[in-house]
């Protein structure tokens, strides 16, 4: 299946974590992206206004929002399947991540950061020599991502949403998108 590129042209689609998730995305269509012609910035319900967002790894998501809903008083925003949920607090996010889903180890760090350009962003980061884990790619959920690697190991997943999609539209279950 192909999906449009921010800037118009053809990309091969690939899931949000590698090959692993290709599998939980069968038969979900990658939405419509904007072309670089409607370069006003896309909304995306499936993505907060938050702009940076720590990636936490746990063995068990499902208890772990249940426990941070009720000893820290956050909100869950959505959850896919027990393997990824993302939880509101006061205008902050953050994104849970099960141990076993192969992008961050347990302890490991990541952190999603939104960006208006990409493939520009991308661009600056390989001119500064930045180890690139996945190069950018469209994704079910209405976000354009690449990954990269910091000088310390960290991984860092920059995003630009490309189309306004609800999680049911790509899997997901919603709890409360304004959380």
């Amino acid at each position: 299946m192909h999906a449009r590129s921010g800037r118009g042209e053809p990309s091969e689609a690939h899931g949000d974590h590698g090959e692993e998730d290709d599998e939980a995305h069968v038969g979900v269509p990658y939405p419509r992206t904007v072309a670089a012609s409607e370069e006003a910035r896309v909304e995306n319900r499936t993505m907060p206004a938050s702009t940076v967002m720590p990636v936490l790894v746990y063995e068990d998501v499902e208890a772990t929002i249940d426990w941070l809903c009720a000893a820290f008083g956050f909100r869950e925003r959505w959850r896919a399947g027990g393997h990824r949920a993302q939880l509101g607090y006061r205008g902050g996010t953050a994104v849970l991540a099960d141990a076993t889903y192969g992008r961050v180890a347990r302890g490991g760090t990541e952190v999603l950061v939104r960006v208006e350009d990409v493939d520009a962003h991308h661009a600056r980061a390989v001119a500064h020599g930045a180890e690139i884990a996945r190069p950018p790619a469209d994704h079910p959920y209405g976000e354009r991502q690449y990954t990269a690697v910091d000088p310390g190991g960290n991984r860092w997943t920059f995003s630009q949403s490309i189309a306004d999609v609800v999680p049911e539209d790509w899997g997901g279950t919603s709890a409360d998108l304004d959380a």
